[in-house]
C-alpha cells in the first residue's frame, strides 16, 4: 500500500511558477513509477508527466514539455513537479499517482493522491 499526499497548489498569474510535491508513505516508494495527472472542470483526467524508479527516465505530455519538470527524491519519498511559464490552460486539479510502468494511461496507475488545485489567472 502507498498513500500519496500532494501539496503546493495555489493561485498564480500567467507566466508564473509553482512547485508541486507529492509525499508518499511506505518503504517501497523507490519501486514505483510516479506520475502526475491533471483534471480541469468538465474534462477528462489527462497525463502530465512520469518518472521512472530511479529518476533516470522521464516522460512528458506535449502540452507541458519544456515548461514542466518532474523529479523525485527517493530518500524523502517525494516526487515533485516544477511548473514554469504557467498558462491559464494549466488550471486544473493535479494528482500524483504510483504505478509499475512508465505509461501515460491513468488506468495503469495503482495509487492516487487526493489532488491539489492549481489556478492560473490571465
Amino acid at each position: 500500500q502507498v498513500q500519496l499526499v500532494e501539496s503546493g497548489g495555489g493561485l498564480v498569474q500567467a507566466g508564473g511558477s509553482l512547485r508541486l510535491s507529492c509525499a508518499a508513505s511506505g518503504r517501497t516508494f523507490s519501486r514505483y513509477v510516479m506520475g502526475w495527472f491533471r483534471q480541469a472542470p468538465g474534462k477528462e483526467r489527462e497525463f502530465v508527466a512520469a518518472i521512472s524508479w530511479t529518476g533516470g527516465k522521464t516522460y512528458y505530455a506535449d502540452s507541458v514539455k519544456g515548461r514542466f519538470t518532474i523529479s523525485r527524491d527517493n530518500a524523502k519519498n517525494t516526487v515533485y513537479l516544477q511548473m514554469n511559464s504557467l498558462k491559464p490552460a494549466d488550471t486544473a486539479v493535479y494528482y500524483c499517482a504510483a504505478g509499475s510502468s512508465l505509461v501515460v494511461a491513468s488506468t495503469l496507475y495503482d495509487y492516487w493522491g487526493q489532488g491539489t488545485q492549481v489556478t492560473v489567472s490571465s
